[in-house]
């Protein structure tokens, strides 16, 4: 896979070793960046490349991940959950059919954001499960808002 990472500088050295276990898992990164203070900016920018298809996910960190989810939803396809624990980073996935996830960066130490890394990139979302009409929900909330 081909994931993005962003940050805002609070987070860069999370950012840098998310980045390095990533590759370690075999999966291809994308830096986008973390000297832009005003978070927002990098989150868009990271969730125009998931939803054009650039990148297969995303990865946003700031802080507490609070800001930066907030932000990355609000481009119209992406899906950006915020995690800190490990069940929350495999529903994201198989529950959610989440495209990007944020992590806080200041609530979340490194070893566990590595955890939280693998669970969201080793599952894929089952279009068949029972959780399709959820997301199916939420996306016809979103076609509806832009229309």
């Amino acid at each position: 896979m081909i994931i993005g990472f962003g940050s805002d500088p609070n987070a860069s050295d999370l950012r840098a070793a998310l980045m390095g276990h990533a590759v370690a898992l075999g999966h291809h990164v994308v830096d986008l960046g973390s000297d832009d203070p005003v978070y927002a900016h990098t989150a868009v920018r990271v969730a125009e490349e998931v939803v054009a298809g650039r990148l297969d996910r995303g990865v946003l960190l700031c802080g507490t991940g609070i800001g930066m989810s907030i932000a990355a939803n609000k481009v119209d396809g992406a899906y950006c959950a915020l995690v800190a624990d490990s069940y929350q980073a495999r529903r994201a996935q198989l529950s959610n059919n989440a495209n990007l996830i944020a992590v806080g960066a200041l609530v979340t130490g490194p070893e566990l954001a590595k955890v939280l890394l693998e669970e969201y990139l080793s599952h894929e979302f089952d279009p068949g499960s029972r959780s399709a009409v959820k997301v199916d929900a939420i996306r016809s909330y979103e076609s509806r808002a832009t229309a």
